[in-house]
């Protein structure tokens, strides 16, 4: 297949995001999209598919099949899915409800849907490893677990172009080694590709790579000399007088920011966390991490309250047993939390600023207008983040990067006791990537602030991390890391 991209031009909301961008692909020729967040490069993909307006060319040629007939497929970085009544309006807190996850369907439901007596079915399952999921409801997946079902379902559809953005982001080690060795394998059986990733995550199937930035075309050619020029971006200055002003929380006296007694969480007959013995103390700094699925998520809802469960275990936030009297609100005023599932559940025709504002009232969106006292911090916050220029955009104006740095000001805004953050860095750039590892690591050292990072990168963890729980297979194990 030949692919010939000329002028290619796209305007969103009376803003050009793609300035006449022209890229001949040749038959043999695999090719990588890199670039910046909010670059442009999934409105490229999009433009792809003919899934939005542009002006310009794009013209494809196949040898065997009329261009009609080609099958051209976009596996998004975030999926959206429905449940049996065909309603996608979920929220966050659906997918730790058993009997929510009995209106949606299973994985292998979803793959029936996709292709019931496909013959490489079981090859697919197999080759992404998603056999052992089969049975799990797909609103219980995790970041990564859909994605891979993502993936499977896409070559159950006899792709002859499959664009992919950013199909790393949420797989753990194991997932990203296996999705290289798919993508090779799939290049081989013939499969045109296209890959919007970061430099690090470009396997070998790749002949040619594109860098965009501010929707142009900087710089073209093979993937063997690209990679070698692809120089290190300038490092984002942060502003730390204004993080001084930004941060605003009084200490409050307790010892234990989380305490589990011997936690042990069941899906009907399914263990997720067995005997969990785990104590973070105030002002430690955590890394929580483990292979995709296994119950990272599950632990964290029980300590933001989002779990029922978490009632009938001996959980104890900020020295208080849960369930003694407190209320939902009460714990989740002292927590600031961001993760890939809460991103993905949330209001996308939220403003920037209703988003960033929600976090200092713990909703999923904005019922209640802030004072001005309340608006100063907010956007002090978002200029901190280089993000105030988007106040007044609606989250789905947004790249999905952009998208995340407005997540996290939500999470930070209230300048909390315990700051969960759950892969922050995941569709970030490199030079936003070690903005964000800056910045936490600053809040660490002048500030009280508890901290559990996740992350699936260890390039990708701020210094200030002390100790780390491994999780595997619902059993923990506990390291230090740094002397406290």
């Amino acid at each position: 297949m030949k692919i010939i991209i000329q002028d290619l031009l796209v305007s969103l909301s009376g803003k050009i995001v793609l300035n006449k961008i022209s890229l001949p692909i040749a038959d043999k020729e695999q090719w990588a999209i890199l670039g910046p967040s909010g670059s442009g490069k999934t409105t490229l993909a999009k433009a792809l598919t003919k899934s939005i307006f542009f002006r310009g060319l794009i013209e494809l040629s196949h040898d065997q099949k009329a261009i009609d007939a080609l099958n051209i497929i976009l596996i998004e970085q975030q999926h959206r899915f429905k449940n049996k009544s065909n309603v996608e309006n979920f929220y966050y807190q659906q997918r730790f409800n058993s009997a929510d996850s009995e209106e949606t369907r299973t994985t292998e439901e979803e793959l029936n849907l996709a292709s019931e007596n496909h013959p490489d079915k079981s090859k697919w399952i197999n080759f992404f490893n998603i056999q052992d999921i089969l049975d799990k409801p797909i609103i219980q997946l995790s970041n990564g677990e859909n994605k891979r079902l993502q993936l499977v379902k896409a070559m159950l559809k006899n792709p002859d172009l499959l664009i992919l953005d950013n199909p790393f982001i949420g797989l753990d080690t194991a997932g990203r080694d296996s999705l290289s060795r798919g993508l090779d394998q799939i290049s081989k059986d013939g499969v045109k590709l296209i890959l919007i990733a970061s430099e690090h995550d470009i396997p070998a199937c790749f002949t040619h790579i594109a860098l965009i930035n501010n929707g142009t075309i900087l710089n073209k050619g093979l993937a063997s000399q690209m990679k070698k020029e692809l120089a290190k971006a300038d490092e984002i200055p942060l502003d730390i007088e204004l993080l001084k002003n930004c941060y605003t929380h009084i200490p409050e006296s307790f010892a234990y920011a989380v305490k589990m007694v011997n936690v042990t969480i069941r899906y009907n007959e399914k263990q997720i966390l067995s005997n969990i013995n785990w104590e973070v103390k105030r002002g430690e700094k955590w890394n929580l991490r483990g292979p995709n699925g296994s119950g990272k998520s599950t632990l964290l809802s029980l300590i933001t309250a989002d779990n029922p469960q978490a009632y009938a275990t001996e959980i104890y936030l900020f020295d208080k047993r849960k369930g003694t009297g407190e209320s939902i609100w009460d714990i989740k005023k002292k927590i600031g939390y961001l993760s890939p599932e809460i991103h993905l559940f949330f209001n996308q025709g939220e403003t920037a600023f209703q988003t960033v504002a929600s976090g200092l009232y713990d909703t999923i969106g904005l019922f209640r207008k802030p004072d001005a006292e309340k608006i100063a911090i907010i956007l002090n916050w978002m200029k901190l983040l280089k993000i105030d220029q988007f106040a007044d955009k609606m989250l789905n104006q947004l790249s999905l990067g952009e998208q995340r740095l407005v997540m996290l000001a939500r999470a930070l805004v209230k300048s909390p006791a315990l700051l969960i953050l759950d892969e922050p860095c995941q569709g970030l750039d490199q030079q936003q990537t070690s903005f964000i590892k800056n910045l936490i690591d600053q809040l660490c050292k002048t500030n009280e602030t508890t901290l559990i990072y996740v992350s699936h990168y260890q390039e990708d963890i701020p210094t200030a991390v002390q100790f780390s729980l491994s999780l595997d297979a619902g059993k923990a194990t506990i390291q230090t890391i740094t002397s406290p």
